[in-house]
């Protein structure tokens, strides 16, 4: 089994808190992306990144002196949204950290897909960014099967905890026989499940970790995920879908 996140759009270089064990396998695909960026005029790269004044400078000054190969922080603890916070990844136990790195994968617009400990630089390129690198109209066709293939290259059982932006760039590709869970998290209002943003990114890092620790095999090892007041329904998930309801 592989287990899919979305990456984080802030990210932060620590060179000290953990190790990198590993390098990004398509390595030779972001680098023909950064050279696409770097080839960008100021404003040209402020439209594809839909950002402030304030993080185009920041960024744009990354990508100008952007070496991919020094200077490397592990992917897990780069990246600082909320579902990394909760996945709480610099006080796992070591058992844990084999874990993710063995079954955990990032899928991101400029790496295509990470293991936790690749080492990597900080970036600002969404997979929905219309980037038209190597003649392509977007990241989902510049990336293609790629991403699918290496995440089911072992087995073709994958547990989704991506974003829709993300796990658009696996599902088209996915064939008879693979096996794709995705877990929603929510709430019960009028007749219906709710989910929200910032909820459902504390639900997915706790899920992470709650696996992690259980060093589950399957996904219907999720089920019994009992963190954050959450409660699997069995009456509102399907052979696809877990759904995971924030009790009271």
């Amino acid at each position: 089994m592989k287990i899919i996140i979305s990456p984080a759009k802030k990210m932060n270089k620590d060179t000290d808190s953990l190790e990198v064990k590993s390098m990004p396998v398509f390595l030779d695909k972001t680098e023909a992306l950064m050279k696409w960026i770097k080839a960008l005029s100021r404003e040209e790269a402020k439209a594809l990144w839909k950002c402030n004044d304030k993080l185009t400078d920041l960024n744009f000054a990354r990508f100008a002196s952007m070496n991919l190969r020094q200077s490397l922080t592990p992917a897990v603890v780069s990246y600082e949204g909320i579902q990394y916070q909760y996945m709480a990844p610099s006080v796992m136990e070591q058992s844990s950290h084999d874990y993710i790195q063995k079954t955990l994968r990032i899928l991101s617009g400029f790496y295509g897909v990470l293991k936790p400990f690749d080492g990597v630089v900080p970036y600002r390129l969404e997979m929905q960014a219309k980037a038209q690198a190597g003649g392509c109209k977007d990241l989902y066709e510049f990336w293609g099967e790629e991403i699918y293939r290496e995440l089911t290259k072992e087995d073709s059982v994958i547990l989704n905890l991506a974003s829709k932006e993300y796990s658009k760039s696996v599902e088209p590709y996915l064939k008879k026989g693979d096996i794709f869970v995705t877990c929603v998290f929510g709430e019960w209002r009028e007749e219906k499940v709710i989910q929200k943003g910032t909820m459902a990114k504390m639900a997915r890092g706790e899920m992470v970790k709650y696996l992690a620790e259980r060093g589950a095999k399957y996904p219907e090892d999720a089920k019994r995920f009992d963190r954050l007041g959450y409660c699997y329904r069995e009456e509102l998930s399907g052979e696809n879908t877990y759904v995971f309801l924030k009790e009271g």
